[in-house]
């Protein structure tokens, strides 16, 4: 049930923006400043209703209120269990966070989700099923581990004040984590190249 210490006259102004804006949920709560789960929980309401914003326009705000606010709320048993293996996945992709990932699991169940607490407290209790110790042992000098970071960093020209995203070469020693970083302005063939070059020269020797 979508809770009340939301004015009748943001619902109205809820429902408006998701029929005639075409926003999303996250743009609405942007927009009228309030909680992503408030909307998505007027909203889920009013279609169960069977009510769209023509047919809202037409009510009082009495009458809107006994249409949203039916008697009743959502027990336990009908909350949604998020997809924890697909959590898992999402987890290991660069920016991605519980909080992300709990408000896309929000928009899509509304009222049968869980809150943002529970829902990371049974992540966290299913992920210490998992089996995830694999100690790796790399003996010294036996490798290095080299890569482009993912994430760019802007450099400004002091001259012109163009900016230009500058790529992060990192190269890691296995065993002692000693590490090298540069910055290249592409990631090409001759690029990967030279910093590999300064990467071994900076450590003094190459490993086996």
């Amino acid at each position: 049930m979508p809770t009340p210490r939301v004015p009748m006259s943001k619902q109205r102004q809820i429902l408006q923006l998701l029929h005639d804006g075409h926003l999303s949920t996250r743009e609405v709560a942007a927009a009228l400043h309030i909680s992503k789960s408030s909307v998505g929980d007027i909203a889920k309401a009013a279609r169960l209703a069977g009510l769209d914003w023509e047919a809202a326009s037409k009510l009082s705000d009495d009458e809107l209120s006994a249409r949203i606010y039916r008697p009743g709320t959502v027990r336990r048993s009908a909350l949604i269990e998020p997809d924890y293996n697909h959590l898992y996945r999402e987890l290991k992709r660069a920016d991605v966070t519980l909080q992300l990932l709990w408000e896309e699991y929000q928009g899509q169940h509304g009222s049968n989700a869980y809150k943002y607490s529970a829902f990371c407290d049974r992540f966290r209790h299913w992920s210490k099923t998992l089996k995830l110790s694999m100690r790796q042992i790399h003996p010294a000098g036996e490798r290095a581990f080299l890569d482009f970071a993912g994430h760019t960093v802007p450099i400004i020209d002091a001259h012109t004040g163009e900016i230009t995203q500058a790529q992060i070469f990192v190269a890691v020693l296995g065993a002692s984590s000693y590490t090298f970083a540069c910055a290249t302005q592409a990631q090409k063939v001759q690029d990967w190249v030279l910093c590999t070059i300064a990467a071994l020269e900076h450590f003094g020797g190459v490993p086996r």
